[in-house]
């Protein structure tokens, strides 16, 4: 919105010449989401307590987390709402591309949010059914990946990390590969959050991996110099990842050990489905489960679990899953586990940028 409203003055006026560089209004972006988060944050959290809307704990969890009951949830209200806002005032809005992360962020945050509700409601820690969850989750991922394969320009190849000569064409089977890791990822951040701040760390330092990947494959000049894929136009979701980070950073700022609010599955569920959409728009589909590495850990030591479990008839391979709950039943204090996947986290960031380079 700034930027169609200020841009077309800088012929009369030529300091509104800035507004036309991405990295000026992605910084703008991650600092306008962070005032937002900032400033409505303790509005947010007593609306929230007012209403009664405090986080129902499961009874099989640790006992540790019993404590944390009635803790105001639903907080991802406030994340959705800084990265909309500041998406639309500092992006450009005619690139198709940003309103397709945004669709997917405000479909994806709608389905958590119903869940959440469903949770305060019957006061339990199940919500909208896992069936009738997981088909709006696969309707919204399949209209998005079907939209990106009929584009014109927008191709079927993946990118492989590590391998930047070799680019599969996958034909119509990108569109059931896009849906999966759209509706993976948006569980896997899901599971992730499970701990106070142990989802929202990881998410920042992914976004802000992606905002890079979506800087470089926007300019073509930088995406053949590195050798990944170009898209016209992608670069514009820098922005949108700016915000995000800035919205996550604000939101930590309340979501920290001991947390004020939870972000719930309206904000696990958004930012998952987020991702997920980013790294097929960027072309970088693979390089999520490299950044991702955190949400990918937790995931598997569900199924890994689960699995076992059916097999062995009882048997478990951790003392509970997802994993982060392993660790506390091990003696871990909760935000000794949170900064150790941190580090982590940061770590696998920084090997995914390092591909730029790996060829």
């Amino acid at each position: 919105m700034l930027y169609h409203l200020l841009y077309p003055l800088h012929t009369t006026y030529s300091y509104f010449n800035v507004f036309r560089y991405i990295t000026f209004r992605t910084i703008y972006a991650a600092i306008t989401a962070l005032i937002i988060c900032f400033l409505l944050g303790p509005w947010l959290i007593r609306k929230l307590r007012e209403l009664k809307m405090g986080q129902v704990i499961r009874d099989d969890g640790p006992e540790a987390h019993l404590s944390k009951q009635g803790t105001p949830t639903m907080g991802g209200v406030l994340i959705i709402f800084a990265v909309v806002v500041s998406t639309l005032l500092w992006a450009n809005l005619t690139i198709d591309y940003v309103w397709l992360v945004l669709m997917v962020t405000l479909g994806y945050g709608l389905i958590g949010f119903a869940d959440d509700y469903r949770k305060l409601t019957r006061q339990s820690s199940r919500g909208v059914s896992g069936k009738v969850r997981l088909a709006c989750e696969v309707c919204i991922a399949l209209l998005v990946s079907v939209v990106l394969y009929a584009k014109p320009g927008f191709n079927s190849t993946i990118a492989i990390p590590f391998f930047k000569t070799v680019l599969p064409d996958l034909g119509w089977g990108y569109i059931f590969l896009s849906t999966f890791i759209i509706v993976g990822a948006a569980n896997a951040v899901n599971l992730t959050d499970g701990l106070d701040g142990l989802a929202i760390g990881p998410a920042i330092t992914c976004f802000m991996t992606y905002l890079l990947f979506a800087y470089f494959a926007g300019n073509f000049k930088i995406a053949s110099y590195l050798q990944i894929p170009g898209v016209a136009g992608v670069g514009e979701l820098s922005i949108f990842c700016g915000a995000i980070v800035g919205a996550g950073i604000g939101f930590l700022w309340y979501n920290t050990y001991p947390a004020q609010v939870f972000m719930g599955d309206t904000g696990s569920l958004s930012l998952g489905g987020a991702l997920g959409c980013l790294a097929i728009v960027t072309k970088q589909e693979i390089l999520l489960a490299i950044v991702g590495g955190i949400f990918v850990l937790e995931t598997f030591s569900v199924i890994f679990q689960v699995g076992w479990f059916k097999l062995s008839h009882g048997k478990r391979i951790f003392r509970m899953a997802p994993i982060h709950h392993h660790f506390e039943l091990k003696g871990w204090a909760e935000p000794k586990v949170i900064v150790r996947f941190w580090i982590i986290s940061i770590l696998l960031a920084l090997l995914a940028i390092s591909t730029l380079k790996l060829r």
